[in-house]
């Protein structure tokens, strides 16, 4: 049997992908402006999206609160899974013997702003994880720095001015998880899916927003850490 030419598998691969969700990236500016765009590149101290019908723009990094790859849709059964009961209350603050999970150079730093603004330790510690695998000098492709991965914006509103310094950046890292744990009254998933996706699509979806990023963001996180549990707060079944 012949084999199917170059054209005829790009072909192929065309019919089929129209079958599948289309693929965005969600770039949420810091008035609260969505777009879609086909893509995006981090050039210096701006940011060029690339628009999906075509063409491209380019805007300061200092504009852009943050940006979601891969902006599909999941289902409903997917988004519970990260869910927890509305019957118990949790206490995300700080706790003595709530320690950083993972054993790192870091711990004294995370402890230290962890009791400073009264936040979970380990909740910190395993955001860390997440967000930049304890690497103090990442830079994401979507521009976030340092070892909590503040994008340029949130830095600049938290006043950290040296983003690649640990205790700058751990700093500022847990004065916005403070912010995130008042918001939204410390529901775990919450709070991890709007450290991810931003306070506004949690609003907009009234929980974790259906984005295949932000699921498997908040799945990884409590695949490390559990929340402490405050109390019952109605019947339980």
């Amino acid at each position: 049997m012949p084999r199917m030419s170059h054209l005829a598998t790009a072909a192929a691969l065309a019919v089929l992908s129209g079958a599948l969700p289309a693929r965005a990236e969600l770039v949420v500016f810091t008035n609260g402006r969505t777009v879609k765009a086909a893509g995006y590149q981090v050039v210096g101290d701006e940011l060029e999206v690339r628009l999906r019908g075509g063409g491209s723009y380019q805007v300061a990094m200092t504009l852009v609160d943050r940006i979601v790859e891969d902006e599909v849709e999941v289902s409903d059964v997917e988004v519970k899974e990260v869910g927890f009961p509305e019957t118990v209350a949790y206490d995300l603050s700080y706790k003595e013997e709530r320690k950083p999970l993972f054993a790192t150079a870091y711990d004294a730093i995370i402890q230290a702003e962890a009791k400073k603004h009264d936040v979970d330790a380990s909740l910190v510690s395993a955001v860390i994880r997440a967000e930049s695998n304890y690497e103090p000098k990442a830079v994401s492709r979507k521009g976030a720095r340092g070892l909590m991965q503040l994008m340029p914006a949130t830095a600049q509103r938290l006043e950290v001015r040296r983003p690649f310094d640990p205790a700058s950046n751990v700093a500022g890292g847990v004065r916005y998880l403070k912010e995130l744990l008042e918001r939204f009254h410390h529901r775990p998933e919450l709070v991890l899916a709007a450290y991810n996706a931003g306070e506004n699509a949690v609003t907009t979806y009234h929980g974790v927003p259906p984005y295949r990023e932000t699921i498997g963001y908040v799945k990884r996180i409590l695949s490390w850490w559990t929340p402490s549990i405050a109390a019952a707060v109605g019947p339980t079944k």
